[in-house]
């Protein structure tokens, strides 16, 4: 092969249409546009127009709710991480984490933590360090001589500062004063 012989696939390129060159050419006139009006000309927007009609889409009632703060994790089973260690690709003396598992391409990305799910079957002794596991995956990885610890959940602290705050500010709903206004 040379530079000079390089060519596109066959039927890779197409020219575009010429269209209004005239009524030889079969598209001269109104270039494939139909007759007159608002659809043959361009920067027509009309999707969800219903000829002045209420629209479907605020006709029918919404419901329900969308938390935007609603955390996004990662679903592994058991099974698929014992086939990493049998395979090699996760080490068993280390601690299993959302880095260790992508290292290991059980999961592409750890997104806001990974939780994991007792499907399969466990054998190996490893060591969990994440944010949430179902209570029959931490009695299979228990029973197989591993552990594993919740990265997500609030420390002691965190709990005794959020309630403490909850407190002041029922106390201040109950004496009416306002929220001081910072400075």
């Amino acid at each position: 092969m040379r530079l000079n012989e390089l060519n596109d696939n066959p039927g890779s390129r197409v020219d575009r249409k010429r269209v209004g060159r005239g009524i030889g050419s079969g598209r001269g006139k109104t270039a494939s546009h139909g007759q007159k009006g608002q659809k043959s000309r361009s920067g027509v927007a009309i999707k969800g127009f219903e000829g002045g009609q209420m629209p479907i889409y605020r006709r029918l009632p919404k419901r329900g709710f969308k938390n935007i703060f609603r955390k996004d994790y990662v679903a592994v089973n058991i099974g698929r991480v014992q086939q990493a260690v049998d395979d090699g690709r996760l080490d068993a003396n280390e601690k299993v984490n959302g880095a260790a598992l992508v290292a290991a391409g059980v999961i592409s990305r750890a997104r806001d933590g990974v939780r994991l799910l007792a499907k399969g079957e466990l054998t190996a002794k490893l060591d969990f360090e994440i944010a949430g596991a179902s209570a029959k995956a931490v009695e299979a990885v228990e029973g197989a001589g591993g552990s594993v610890a919740l990265s997500d959940k609030p420390t002691e602290e965190e709990l005794a500062a959020k309630a403490a705050k909850a407190e002041k500010r029922r106390e201040r709903a109950r004496s009416g004063k306002k929220k001081p206004k910072k400075k």
